[in-house]
């Protein structure tokens, strides 16, 4: 990857080799859609957010994409593409005073941008499904293929659920392209801390409660029994 200049956290902007990102990487028949959009995409996400996310997110297109043919769902690349690209954009800098759930932020985000290049309201409706549920187990997967499969991607990232159902050279590939570094999960954990530390509320009934748990011992979750018994009906 060629840049210009380097900011901080690790954050590359400018001249970001767009060919070796679309043309370099085509694992088992799943490559990044070439189209202008996605070359936009591709462009604002590098600008933003971190080396850590940009490969993250990348990632997990590749894996969202190989289990769609492994199951063999009909999906649209490109709106997995914009699902996977966008789904931790709430989590940096530029929301550091937003009191949303992140994926929320992140959601309005990719539709903000998807409604400027004139996609069909389904189509972002699809999309902003799929990132809105990513940290919500047990409904994505009853939902379209692209919700289905952006959550699918995610899972194996991050927790490397599905991991076996990979063959080794699909896994080297991924993750030769986008390398995960030498410390993904503390620092994946770290990057979800820091995107959500300042809205502790919006955690609450989500595997995000965990996060902000296991960074600050003075976390304390809200409960879902006690909001019941203690609220003002009687009975």
């Amino acid at each position: 990857m060629s840049t210009r200049e380097t900011t901080e956290a690790g954050r590359h902007v400018c001249d970001y080799n767009h060919e070796a990102h679309f043309a370099a990487v085509a694992i088992d028949g799943a490559r990044i859609p070439d189209s202008k959009m996605a070359r936009e995409l591709t462009q604002l996400v590098r600008d933003t957010e971190t080396d850590l996310l940009f490969n993250h997110s990348t990632r997990v297109y590749f894996f969202g994409a190989l289990t769609g043919k492994r199951r063999g769902l009909k999906f649209d690349p490109e709106l997995l593409y914009v699902g996977a690209m966008f789904h931790d954009m709430g989590l940096t800098e530029r929301y550091q005073t937003s009191q949303n759930r992140f994926e929320v932020d992140s959601a309005n985000a990719a539709r903000d941008f998807l409604r400027g290049h004139g996609i069909p309201e389904r189509e972002v409706e699809t999309v902003w499904d799929a990132i809105s549920l990513h940290t919500t187990p047990g409904i994505p997967e009853h939902k379209k293929a692209e919700v289905a499969l952006l959550t699918s991607g995610v899972e194996m990232d991050v927790m490397g659920l599905a991991y076996e159902q990979f063959t080794e050279a699909q896994r080297n590939a991924v993750a030769t392209a986008y390398p995960r570094g030498n410390s993904f999960k503390k620092d994946i954990i770290g990057a979800f801390y820091h995107g959500m530390k300042h809205r502790p509320d919006s955690t609450f009934g989500t595997v995000n409660d965990d996060v902000l748990a296991y960074c600050d011992p003075k976390f304390k979750r809200a409960d879902f029994c006690r909001i019941i018994l203690q609220s003002p009906w009687r009975a």
